[in-house]
């Protein structure tokens, strides 16, 4: 019995050593990949702490002071204001002159473009008047030609939006509210360009207009670039072009008189001699006129009259820088 418990015990140990030998390359193995997951869990925390460290060493600084800087966004300005010494015309004062002899008037024929032959009427008087012409009008150029061949001011009556706009359209080349102030500026090029020689600008309409200061200053941006004048037509009382013109130091005038919005002899005649009156008093004075017949029959009737009152002059003698 002895001897066969010995040889069971040998057999046993023999196993034993065999399965040892047998894992050993398993254990190596698994060992290996201990050391490998201990080596990446200990980089992992290495890198994890410089990380953390970084901003650490960086000086402390508040919010504002690490967020971007970004500018303050400036709205550009809807006109461009430029240097007085660039403006071209320049009136000899800038308030009226001390009156020494007659006083002086400016007789503005408007609306002039639709009819020529009433046109070469007035051409034809033996008075210095000036022509304030309606762009894309018929026979504007033409018009505008034969008046500036003749040594008279020509202007651009500017057509510009009423208070009864759309039921009254002021015509082609109309400044409207509904533009952009690209597409106002653009217009007005439009309209200046497509006539030749003027020297200043006069409102077609523009009750609606001419009471809005941001448009105003777009316009007069234009004319004082161009070196032109502006005569405001007072289609309203509320008219904002003195004080535009006196901001961008465009030289202006505006009107007195209205000569003939009632077409009738009587009251044309009556308008001249209150025309009169007031240069008399002012030293010059402004009446505004238009091409019909009734006011080409009175105004050679009583022009031999008028002249020895007052002095007929174009209307860029009249117009002024405001101080």
């Amino acid at each position: 019995m002895a001897k066969r418990k010995k040889i069971r015990r040998k057999k046993t140990k023999r196993k034993a050593r065999k399965r040892i030998s047998l894992s050993s390359p398993l254990i190596k193995v698994l060992a290996g990949l201990a050391v490998l997951i201990i080596l990446i869990v200990a980089a992992g925390f290495l890198t994890h702490y410089f990380m953390m460290r970084k901003p650490a060493l960086q000086p402390t600084v508040s919010v504002q002071q690490t967020s971007v800087y970004r500018p303050p966004k400036i709205k550009p300005p809807k006109f461009e204001i430029f240097p007085e010494e660039e403006l071209p015309y320049q009136p000899p004062v800038s308030t009226p002159p001390e009156i020494k002899e007659l006083p002086r008037v400016a007789i503005i024929i408007d609306d002039l473009g639709n009819n020529r032959k009433i046109a070469k009427k007035f051409l034809e008087l033996d008075a210095v008047l000036t022509f304030s012409v309606l762009p894309y009008s018929p026979f504007a150029k033409k018009i505008a030609k034969a008046a500036y061949a003749k040594g008279l001011d020509v202007m651009l009556h500017l057509p510009m939006e009423p208070i009864e706009y759309p039921g009254i359209n002021p015509g082609p080349g109309a400044l409207l509210m509904s533009m952009s102030p690209d597409e106002l500026i653009s217009q007005l090029k439009k309209n200046l360009d497509y006539l030749p020689a003027v020297k200043g600008v006069s409102n077609h309409m523009g009750s609606k207009m001419t009471t809005e200061s941001d448009q105003m200053h777009q316009i007069f941006s234009v004319l004082k670039q161009r070196g032109l004048f502006f005569i405001d037509s007072r289609s309203t009382s509320h008219s904002l072009g003195r004080p535009s013109a006196r901001l961008l130091k465009v030289p202006f005038a505006e009107r007195d008189v209205f000569i003939d919005h009632k077409n009738e002899p009587d009251f044309i005649r009556r308008q001249l001699k209150t025309l009169v009156r007031i240069a008399q008093k002012k030293g010059e004075a402004v009446g505004i006129a238009h091409p019909s017949k009734t006011t080409l029959k009175i105004l050679r009737q009583e022009l031999p009259e008028l002249q020895k009152q007052v002095e007929l002059v174009p209307v860029s003698e009249i117009v002024h820088i405001l101080g």
